[in-house]
Formats: structure tokens, C-alpha cells, sequence
């Protein structure tokens, strides 16, 4: 098994990842979480799910490919220019709901809703308001964090923050984990 190859790419991403050069974006979502969620959505007909951090819209890209004509998904995150960058790459899509807006307080306004995935690619949803990004999980529903293993990008202290939700995800009753050692480090949950 060779996993580099990947024969079922979005036809976007190519030029996704032109543009993340072009502008020196440095957080990219690499190809092997894209297939990963690509896959998790397709398991979740007329679905519901969330992003937590757009980015340019790489992981976005894999996702929306993921999904049948009757889900939808929302995307957010508090860079507007990035997100302008995605609203002109995804114009067309009727099944995405792209948002300018701090996590922190979007998850706040919106714990009535509910969603059959959430990929937490921001330290809102991920670092902070767990419980509550968690509570918007459907029974069933995972939780998909990537970045956990070293990254050089991160700041003196983010290793043992990095340990510490590893800990708690751990130790919670409420959802079943699979911890990876793959890609840049990704968990898997399912809410009980």
C-alpha cells in the first residue's frame, strides 16, 4: 500500500495549494487529512457539518467532495481575507455556509445546533470550548483534530497544551478515540 497515492483528489485543490504559495499561507491541511474527512463525510448522507478554521479552504475543498447534494456544510474563520479567498474559490457551492466570525463566539451563539462531523482546525473548538464544541456533536458524530504531534510552527508551551487535550480527550466518557500517529498527528472521536 502506497498511501501518496490518491487518485480521487478535489478538482480544486491543485489550485488551492497554487494560491496558499502565491499568498505564503503556512498552515495548510495536508492531503492525507483531506482524504481522511473526504471519507468521514461520505459516511454521513444529507449531513450536517462544521469547520472550525477555514484557512483557504484545503481541508474545505476535500470535505465538500466528500458530501452528497443534500449536506451542508459551515465553515468558519476570523481572517477575512482568507475567507474572501475561499468565497471566491467556492462561489458556486450551494451546500457551504462560509463565515467571517471568531470561533470563540460563533460557538457560543450556536450550541443549539448539531452536526454529524466537526473538524476542529482552530484553537477555538479545539483548545478552548471543548465541552461546548463537543455538546454539537450528534450521537455518532465525530470529532476530527489534526496537528497534534510536534509542529515547528508552534509556540514555546504549545507541546504541553497539545498533551493536556490529549489527556482530557483520554479521559472523557463521552466519546470512543482513535489516536494516529500519522499525518501531523490526528484524533478521531465518536460521540456516545
Amino acid at each position: 500500500m502506497n498511501q501518496a497515492i490518491i487518485r480521487d483528489m478535489p478538482a480544486l485543490y491543485p489550485e488551492l495549494l497554487d494560491k496558499s504559495s502565491e499568498i505564503g499561507f503556512q498552515m495548510p491541511s495536508d492531503q492525507y487529512i483531506g482524504t481522511l474527512l473526504k471519507t468521514l463525510v461520505a459516511s454521513k448522507p444529507v449531513g450536517n457539518f462544521l469547520e472550525l478554521g477555514t484557512g483557504i479552504g484545503l481541508s474545505l475543498s476535500w470535505m465538500l467532495d466528500g458530501m452528497d447534494n443534500a449536506s451542508k456544510l459551515t465553515s468558519i474563520d476570523n481572517d477575512g481575507s482568507l475567507i474572501a479567498i475561499a468565497k471566491e474559490f467556492f462561489a458556486t457551492e450551494e451546500r457551504l455556509r462560509l463565515e467571517c466570525q471568531d470561533g470563540t463566539t460563533w460557538i457560543k451563539q450556536n450550541q443549539h445546533k448539531k452536526f454529524d462531523l466537526i473538524f476542529a482546525d482552530a484553537w477555538p473548538g479545539k483548545y478552548d470550548l471543548l465541552d461546548e464544541t463537543l455538546g454539537m456533536l450528534k450521537s455518532g458524530g465525530f470529532y476530527v483534530i489534526d496537528d497534534m504531534n510536534p509542529q515547528s510552527n508552534w509556540p514555546d508551551g504549545h507541546a504541553d497544551k497539545a498533551t493536556a487535550l490529549i489527556t482530557e480527550l483520554d479521559n472523557r466518557k463521552d466519546i470512543k478515540l482513535t489516536k494516529m500517529d500519522w499525518s501531523t498527528g490526528v484524533i478521531v472521536a465518536v460521540k456516545l
